[in-house]
């Protein structure tokens, strides 16, 4: 399978490329960055800490998704969707880990995937996609005195809050419980807020350092609390699950489709 990978100067794109190059039956075929990059034009391979691999960095999207199977885009949501009507104009799969799109960037990745079979997920790693099953299924068991606050801590370069990840816990919580997150969430809080609401599902997030990925869900009662946590050490988790994703794409009829199918959670 040929794989490209768009934003693959930046620290994401990097492991990537080195994952791809470990992974059996994968190749890299196309390499994209920002039209402002210092990396275009440089050797993706080299730029990933390998040795040259042939394909170079560009900054034409199409040059950089056009001669793939599937792109895999970890960016900003404005580049996400700019690659995602490349990659269903040309008939190319895609892995979206890209976060922070708002409804209608939302929409246009749903029309993209109308053309071609598209994964989209706010977070690619084995264990949080476990987590996120045990969430729902712990929301399911409690009863709403329970209260679910998710605590969310990234590096201090994260652009959105919270987290992809952070929101797709308090989503799984809301469906276990049978409800719309957005008709229950607490995004943030700030000053005189009032006594905290029977149901809802609450939302803190810190930003420092250079933490890759902190998740907690609380469950709360007036006599205990339940904690479940996943903490990510390197992007390593992210970047298997992103290629998993890819070769899981190979054959599948054009969607929108999540970790849970691939993972068949």
């Amino acid at each position: 399978m040929k794989i490209a990978v768009v934003g693959a100067a930046g620290r994401m794109g990097q492991m990537l490329v080195r994952r791809i190059a470990a992974t059996e039956g994968v190749s890299l075929a196309a390499a994209g960055e920002a039209p402002n990059s210092n990396a275009l034009g440089r050797d993706a391979g080299e730029v990933a800490g390998l040795e040259k691999c042939g394909v170079k960095i560009v900054g034409n999207s199409v040059d950089a998704i056009a001669p793939a199977n599937v792109v895999i885009d970890f960016t900003i949501p404005e580049a996400t969707v700019a690659h995602a009507k490349v990659a269903a104009d040309k008939g190319v799969s895609m892995v979206i880990g890209t976060t922070g799109l708002d409804p209608v960037q939302t929409k246009l990745i749903h029309e993209a995937a109308k053309k071609v079979p598209i994964m989209w997920a706010a977070n690619m790693a084995l264990g949080v996609n476990i987590l996120m099953a045990l969430v729902e299924k712990t929301a399911s068991l409690l009863d709403p005195s329970y209260d679910i606050e998710v605590l969310e801590m990234h590096h201090r370069h994260k652009i959105d809050a919270p987290s992809g990840t952070a929101l797709a816990l308090g989503r799984s919580a809301a469906a276990g419980r049978k409800v719309e997150l957005e008709k229950v969430w607490r995004r943030s809080r700030d000053g005189h807020t009032g006594a905290r609401p029977t149901g809802e599902v609450g939302f803190a997030t810190l930003r420092g350092g250079e933490e890759v990925g902190f998740h907690t869900v609380y469950f709360a009662s007036a006599g205990e609390r339940l904690e479940l946590t996943h903490r990510a050490f390197s992007r390593e988790g992210y970047a298997m699950g992103a290629v998993m994703a890819a070769k899981w794409l190979d054959g599948k009829k054009p969607g929108l489709y999540g970790m849970k199918d691939v993972l068949g959670l």
